[in-house]
């Protein structure tokens, strides 16, 4: 597979050539844009001379009197490639507000430059104010970027987010709907297609969000030269968790954004924000927004681009919780998690440094055990496995997310203990509440369940709900973080307050875990109208750690799961956290292979392996399975074994009791001679194997067909709409009944490829043969 590690950004003059380009068609737009009435305004703001207004009344045409104004503006400096707030300062002093945005928008689109703002046309105290607003913000920044804790209870080491910053997999939604490998956060925006300014950044939990976030908000606040991120004039970065009921972005950033003790009010950033300049918006961790579900709050109105039209806005979120709000132009950004490339990278550069046996140690960790790797795919899991892995020894035979999260838990909870008993103090209360939290229990699951998603506490009534010294604990060993906000009321002075979270979203889904399996071994019937008004792919982890933690409770979970429509996917998941000498995990394995099982190829390497192992159980234990769908994650096969190899690197191995497979290609594959006798040997060793079909791509012709695949029915359909049935060792058109003859397969390929040649597959291979 190949690597996610950041790549290098693209050269200076790759850059330099970049920017030409795209200014040349700026130039070409803004002539568009530019009426004759906006020409003379500009001539005599720009003090041009009598002669120049003449030849532009001469010009045959609008357009070509713009065109000269165009090239006049370039020669006087007025507009270039890295520039042109003196053009839209001149547009706006005139009261062409709206062509001022057009022409800003035309700009970034073509050369993906955020134009500097410019103070010297603000009113003096306008220009000190927005002088101070970006440095307050880039002040407020720093305590956000410097205060990067891996491990929850190390506090008297805090780390810089670019010290342990490693670009994550990511990649793009294309105009197809497909996703391609983005090689750097640095063209995020750049991969924009739609007329949207905004982008979404999904990804699983853990799998980065927030730490790019961070990122981003350090490259701006540090002007980092080759990161189109040091570009806007302005960026601001909240967290959603804490904007529940809040009604202005205005207020958010005044309250969240900037120092307590800073000059500016409400109404001076609302006036700043609203000017026509750049201005980058990072709204981190929606799918915490308290009022993601609420019909009026300015969040969704900046989604559906209601207000602040002209500022880009980025917005992090699980991929589970994609906002409805969105339009179909707005931009899709996946982080894909770590791959072996990048964790090494992590590992020297925020854990060992130049130890090489630390790091060798720490990374052999991960290559004993696959499913251990698997699961530190996920960025944080990974980061915290590090660092835990080069102060103590590890287990390496971790089967599930469940066993990785409890030792997780139990590490942090017995450095506090450790650290007590260091002292001659004793422990046994700290054992006590490690081991009995109901309150914390049911407090984090209505938390993520309740109307409104709330998860920061005020700490006075926090600790009333859980009792003091177990709030300590919690807080001391890093489970609970403790935060200092102020309230701004309308006319009333500012209030500080302290507010409690958990370290991360994932803990707090950990210890409502205990509470749903109490609800569930307790009330069936609760459980059933539980999962009637929610999706369980919201709350994953919850019912993934519910089914690790209490196994006859975990196999109702799964066997609930599994009835919801789609659930075939998530209850795989659910059912490799239950322990494999359950009693009734063949059950729970025979109910879930009954139905169609999907391997898609944006499936996590987690989620893949886990329904490989599902199946491979099912082949051992004689149970049949149904359906398998590969849903463009097949790529090869494997000539000596013949597993069929996904996308990711993993292997499908014959399955003796499989009776149908379904391979969808990537659309305008086409398959070759060695991968299709490939796939028909590996249907050979599916004994049961009843039905194979192909979808989307273009199959070799071949003269004759392996005779034990007499009674497998094959079906072929190379778009939709046409199907074709092998009979008798002969490729025959479901419609017609026709027999497809070597020159009707050679007309299909030409229409094959005609039909499919916008796909990135007939991209590559039209690439290839040039």
């Amino acid at each position: 597979m190949a690597s996610n590690a950041q790549q290098p950004p693209e050269s200076q003059e790759q850059r330099e050539e970049s920017v030409r380009l795209g200014f040349g068609r700026f130039k070409v737009a803004l002539s568009t844009v530019l009426t004759m009435e906006i020409i003379m305004h500009l001539a005599v703001i720009f003090a041009y001379p009598s002669s120049f207004m003449d030849d532009v009344r001469k010009a045959n045409t609008t357009t070509g009197g713009a065109l000269l104004m165009v090239l006049r503006m370039e020669e006087r400096g007025q507009i270039a490639p890295n520039d042109i707030s003196q053009l839209l300062d001149s547009l706006e002093e005139m009261g062409y507000a709206g062509t001022a945005s057009q022409v800003h928008t035309l700009f970034l689109e073509h050369t993906g430059n955020r134009t500097m703002v410019s103070y010297r046309r603000l009113p003096p105290e306008q220009a000190d104010k927005m002088l101070t607003f970006i440095r307050e913000l880039k002040e407020t920044g720093g305590t956000l970027y410097d205060k990067i804790q891996p491990i929850p209870y190390i506090k008297d080491k805090l780390y810089s987010v670019n010290k342990v910053f490693i670009g994550v997999g990511m990649e793009h939604r294309d105009e197809h709907g497909g996703w391609k490998t983005l090689s750097s956060y640095y063209g995020i925006f750049s991969v924009a297609k739609g007329s949207s300014r905004i982008q979404i950044i999904e990804g699983d939990p853990g799998y980065g969000k927030s730490t790019l976030a961070l990122q981003l908000v350090y490259d701006w606040c540090n002007e980092v030269s080759d990161s189109p991120f040091s570009r806007p004039d302005i960026l601001i970065c909240l967290n959603l968790r804490q904007l529940g009921g809040m009604e202005s972005i205005a207020k958010a950033i005044r309250q969240f954004a900037l120092p307590r003790d800073s000059s500016l009010e409400r109404h001076d950033v609302e006036q700043l924000i609203n000017r026509n300049i750049n201005i980058l918006v990072i709204f981190d961790a929606y799918d915490e927004y308290p009022d993601q579900h609420s019909v009026d709050n300015f969040v969704k109105e900046i989604l559906e681009e209601k207000i602040l039209r002209h500022v880009d806005i980025l917005l992090t979120t699980r991929s589970s919780c994609i906002p409805h709000a969105i339009s179909s132009q707005t931009g899709r950004i996946r982080l894909t998690g770590f791959d072996e490339a990048a964790r090494e990278k992590y590992v020297r550069k925020a854990v060992t440094g130049d130890d090489e046996e630390a790091v060798q140690k720490i990374l052999e960790q991960f290559n004993i055990n696959p499913i251990l790797g698997d699961i530190c795919q996920a960025p944080l899991f990974s980061a915290m496995y590090a660092h835990l892995a080069h102060e103590e020894n590890m287990p390496h035979e971790i089967r599930s997310v469940t066993e990785f999260f409890g030792h997780m838990i139990t590490c942090f909870h017995n450095h506090a203990q450790n650290k007590l008993s260091e002292s001659g103090k004793s422990i046994e209360h700290l054992q006590t509440h490690a081991n009995t939290h109901a309150a914390l229990d049911k407090l984090a699951f209505e938390a993520l369940t309740g109307k409104m998603q709330q998860l920061v506490w005020d700490q006075t009534l926090f600790i009333r709900e859980l009792g003091e010294d177990f709030y300590k604990l919690y807080v001391d060993v890093g489970i609970l973080v403790e935060d200092e906000v102020y309230d701004i009321a309308l006319g009333k002075v500012a209030q500080l307050k302290k507010v409690v979270r958990f370290y991360h979203k994932l803990f707090c889904e950990w210890y409502a875990a205990y509470h749903l399996i109490k609800c569930v071994k307790s009330f069936r019937s609760w459980f059933y109208n539980f999962t009637k008004n929610i999706d369980p792919y919201d709350l994953q982890f919850v019912f993934r750690f519910a089914c690790g933690l209490d196994q006859a409770g975990g196999s109702k979970v799964v066997k609930l799961v599994r009835k919801k429509e789609d659930g075939a996917r998530f209850a795989v998941l659910c059912a490799l956290e239950l322990k494999e000498g359950s009693h009734d995990i063949l059950t729970t394995v025979r109910g879930i292979v009954s139905s169609v099982i999907r391997i898609n190829s944006n499936d996590s390497r987690l989620l893949q392996r886990s329904t490989i192992q599902l199946l491979e159980l099912a082949s051992q234990h004689k149970i049949p399975i149904s359906e398998v769908v590969l849903f463009h994650s097949f790529s090869s096969v494997d000539p000596d074994s013949l597993p069929l190899v996904l996308h990711s690197g993993l292997c499908l191995p014959p399955l003796s009791t499989l009776q149908e497979l379904v391979i969808f290609t990537e659309p305008g594959r086409e398959v070759t001679v060695d991968e299709w006798t490939g796939i028909l040997n590996y249907a050979k060793r599916c004994q049961l194997l009843k039905k194979l079909m192909f979808y989307w791509c273009l199959l070799p012709w071949m003269d004759s067909f392996p005779a034990s695949l007499d009674n497998v029915e094959v079906v072929w359909a190379p778009w939709f709409c046409e199907y074709y049935s092998l009979r008798s060792g002969r490729w025959q058109n479901e419609d017609s009944g026709e027999i497809l003859t070597r020159g009707a397969y050679d007309d299909l390929v030409t229409k094959f490829r005609e039909r499919c040649s916008d796909t990135p597959w007939q991209e590559r291979r039209r690439a290839e043969r040039e």
